[in-house]
């Protein structure tokens, strides 16, 4: 039996945020339709490293894919060993006969299609006409969301960023510039970064709010990334409590997702949360209904955007003769 093996920089290679964009708007289509499986992630949790290890299977009957992620969440392996907070791979399987297909690096896959879920997300609930995106923690994941934003949005005609280390927003600050001939202005605070933007992503391992309600105007829409894990929480409450927010999966999001604190704290109640993005996407839903009210993406981390992500990876390496095929 012979698999594809690739590597994070074939990986890469092969990954196109646009073309992320519409595998994951393909996903929550399907998700929105009650097409998939995707049972709840796994959880293994090393208190000791400040960290835990994740298992996501999910299949996509449409796509004829069957797949897992196996991912670490450790958001002190930079400064500790030099290591991305993040790092995964990812199995693909034929669902008639059980094979597996490919093995992947899937570390880049998942900062992409992050970014391409924050895009989807922005595409279905931002006004009409926003431009202005401030970002609030500047690692890996804040630069596939402004990826993504310079994608879906008419024009980024302004890009803030704040980090607790000046250091790194001044890198992500420079990576815009260079890769996307964007010029960010480094914020001294996240009050100064989200004060007035139209859209703003975050994207921090933070466990208590960041965001403030008072600082977030009318007719913002906020992509909320970094809660994957029970307790984790990166926005005041009170956003919650008056926007509309979609989350990407409904018992997820309850357990580890941005809303997982205030449902605890029995601040706020499931029944509260508008629905789910893929509800929007499948146009179930109504996403915004008018300009001034805020609405919020709370991202948890799908399988089902792995493996379509992972899908098209698949193929386009099939085709064109990229990876390593190996017997096991």
């Amino acid at each position: 039996m012979k698999v594809l093996l690739l590597k994070e920089e074939e990986v890469r290679s092969l990954l196109t945020m646009r073309e992320a964009i519409n595998a994951v708007e393909t996903a929550y289509r399907e998700k929105g339709l009650g097409r998939v499986q995707m049972p709840p992630k796994t959880y293994l949790y090393f208190h000791e490293a400040d960290g835990d290890l994740r298992v996501m299977p999910s299949y996509i009957p449409s796509l004829g894919r069957a797949g897992v992620k196996l991912v670490n969440s450790h958001p002190f392996n930079p400064e500790r060993f030099g290591l991305p907070t993040v790092m995964a791979i990812v199995v693909l399987y034929e669902p008639r006969d059980g094979r597996p297909l490919a093995v992947m690096g899937g570390t880049w896959l998942t900062a992409v299609r992050t970014g391409a879920g924050s895009g989807v997300a922005t595409k279905y609930l931002a006004r009409r006409g926003s431009r202005s995106v401030g970002v609030v923690g500047a690692g890996t994941q804040a630069r596939t969301q402004l990826m993504a934003m310079v994608e879906v949005l008419n024009g980024v005609s302004e890009v803030r960023v704040y980090d607790r280390r000046t250091e790194t927003a001044r890198a992500f600050a420079e990576w815009a510039s260079r890769e996307l001939g964007l010029t960010p202005r480094v914020c001294e605070s996240a009050a100064d970064c989200v004060r007035g933007v139209d859209v703003l992503c975050t994207a921090t391992p933070a466990r208590s709010p960041i965001v403030m309600a008072e600082w977030v105007a009318p007719g913002t829409h906020i992509n909320a990334i970094g809660a994957d894990a029970p307790g984790k929480q990166e926005l005041d409450p009170r956003i919650l409590k008056s926007a509309r927010v979609f989350v990407d999966d409904m018992e997820q999001a309850v357990h580890s997702g941005e809303v997982n604190v205030p449902i605890r704290q029995g601040f706020l109640r499931v029944e509260e949360i508008t629905g789910e993005i893929g509800e929007v996407v499948a146009g179930r839903k109504p996403g915004r209904t008018s300009d001034s009210e805020v609405t919020v993406y709370d991202s948890t981390g799908l399988a089902i955007l792995d493996l379509a992500t992972g899908e098209l990876i698949y193929r386009k390496a099939v085709k064109e003769g990229v990876g390593t095929w190996i017997e096991v």
